[in-house]
């Protein structure tokens, strides 16, 4: 992390929240799950599903089961294969290969479909916290806003996700393109995540994937990207 956005990280965020957030992770108990865990379950909504403005309880409720849910269930599936391949000496490596290709796309899935989640159900109100933060690094909030709409609009009419987030290793805050959920930036902690394949807005939206990223923007949850930041 760069100097120059630690201090305004310490500045804004608090020393006292980073400290807190450095013990909860020096007290935090060992891996809850061993390689190849069939056992991933569907997380629940974090807000009820008819609660969202301009995104219908339809849209939400099938893009919780079926997208998200389909990928869950597709992880467990595969673990399992991947667990039981792994004894079979004559198996190829390029048909493990496949599998573990399965794996990564379905692991990435599940994890950005929970992140996406779960920076939905706020008023879309950015705290004034969270705006200094952003304008610090962006020059104004409207230009971070601004790329990021680009890029979510950019990716309309096909797939891909657009993440805003914390790149370790530069030290910056930054928006990323993602055309699939395989490919994330290296080094870099998701703070807001927005889904940008067609099953997340057509149902609603139809191709005015436009209309939806307004709606998105209209329900994100600023406190869980604040939370993200700090963690």
């Amino acid at each position: 992390m760069t100097n120059g956005l630690s201090r305004r990280h310490v500045l804004a965020l608090g020393a006292a929240s980073l400290a807190a957030s450095a013990t909860a992770r020096a007290n935090a108990p060992g891996f809850p799950r061993k390689p190849f865990a069939e056992d991933h379950n569907l997380r629940p909504l974090p807000f009820p599903a008819d609660r969202l403005s301009g995104l219908s309880r339809g849209l939400i409720e099938s893009h919780w089961k079926n997208n998200y849910g389909g990928s869950v269930r597709a992880l467990n599936a595969i673990n399992k294969r991947l667990n039981a391949a792994l004894s079979d000496k004559d198996l190829q490596a390029f048909v493990y290969n496949d599998l573990k290709r399965e794996h990564l796309m379905r692991t990435g899935s599940v994890i950005l479909h929970e992140q996406y989640f779960d920076n939905l159900g706020g008023s879309g109100e950015a705290s004034a916290n969270m705006r200094s933060i952003i304008s610090a690094q962006f020059g104004t909030f409207d230009r971070w806003e601004t790329e990021f709409r680009r890029i979510a609009a950019g990716l309309g009419g096909g797939s891909g996700w657009v993440v805003f987030g914390y790149n370790r290793h530069f030290g910056t805050l930054e928006n990323y393109w993602m055309a699939d959920h395989m490919h994330s930036p290296a080094s870099t902690a998701p703070l807001l995540v927005l889904d940008m394949y067609e099953h997340s807005y057509h149902m609603d939206y139809g191709a005015a994937a436009g209309r939806y990223i307004d709606a998105f923007f209209n329900n994100i949850n600023w406190d869980v990207v604040e939370e993200r930041l700090s963690g």
